[in-house]
């Protein structure tokens, strides 16, 4: 268990100078180019609002969708303007597992970019099934939302999955999808890959529930955590987003099991350049117009 452990401290200590959205000295000095190719979710957040615009500051956010081969094709023109990219990410504005999109997209960087890590963020769902396919594929970080390890509180988080085409509501969908997440995130970190947990903190339905959520995903072999204020819209648009005294509350809590990220910026699915200091995507992406081929799922 020691040597496993010290294995994990030297591999999270290599991501993490290198990985913008995993250390905090990298998100100063290395950038990420995220693809929007997955345009289908399989879960409904009561917090969750995909869309496509140009100016929102937040993830399920994009300007247009590609295809997987004009996605791996467009790093070569991100790292013209911005050589400090380290990190292929896909993070929607879907689920980046309900399609085959984010898989091939994948190969293909692997295949003209193996020089960057390629990572991937799921609600976990699909994880466990996809595991080997995307380490195969070069994917050696993943982060995973978790937003509860209790279905009494997930229930009021997720309003329904769809697994294998039939559609799951309450503590029943609650309890098949925290279960298939405890298996992604455990094979996943199996194979070799870091794990990064996303938890929405939400004042009143899980703040007191983020040390359950840490301890549970330490067990299973996550390396770090990133808590993310709920931004109030779509079903909980009434609920207030969480003061700093709450969120830093939350962060020690979870910091008594895993480190804590606390330099995330709310990512777009189409965001470019180094986080923090000034978006590329406008450069990068042609928006003469908003592809609406986006599908809610």
């Amino acid at each position: 268990m020691a040597c496993f452990e010290a294995n994990l401290d030297k591999q999270f200590e290599k991501i993490s100078n290198r990985h913008p959205c995993f250390g905090g000295e990298a998100s100063m000095t290395k950038g990420r180019v995220h693809l929007p190719v997955s345009p289908i979710c399989n879960i409904q957040c009561k917090f969750c609002k995909r869309t496509f615009n140009k100016f929102e500051q937040r993830p399920g956010v994009t300007g247009k969708l590609l295809t997987p081969d004009k996605a791996a094709a467009l790093i070569d023109k991100a790292l013209e303007f911005c050589p400090e990219i380290t990190v292929a990410g896909i993070a929607g504005p879907g689920d980046t597992l309900v399609t085959p999109h984010a898989l091939e997209t994948f190969k293909y960087v692997n295949e003209r970019h193996p020089q960057l890590i390629n990572c991937l963020s799921t609600n976990g769902l699909l994880l466990e099934r996809y595991a080997q396919d995307l380490f195969d594929a070069g994917v050696k970080t993943v982060t995973v939302t978790v937003n509860a390890v209790d279905p009494e509180v997930l229930q009021h988080i997720c309003s329904s999955i769809v697994l294998d085409g039939k559609r799951y509501e309450g503590l029943e969908g609650a309890q098949i999808h925290i279960e298939a997440q405890k298996r992604g995130i455990k094979k996943m970190a199996e194979l070799g890959a870091m794990i990064k947990i996303n938890i929405v903190l939400i004042p009143k339905i899980n703040d007191f529930h983020i040390a359950e959520i840490a301890k549970t995903v330490q067990a299973l072999g996550a390396a770090i955590i990133n808590i993310i204020p709920l931004i109030p819209q779509h079903e909980l648009s009434d609920v207030p987003a969480p003061t700093c005294e709450e969120l830093n509350k939350a962060r020690v809590a979870a910091e008594k099991f895993l480190p804590v990220f606390r330099h995330c910026q709310h990512c777009r699915a189409d965001a470019c350049g180094i986080p923090g200091q000034g978006d590329l995507s406008h450069l990068l992406y042609e928006y003469s117009g908003l592809d609406q081929t986006f599908s809610h799922g």
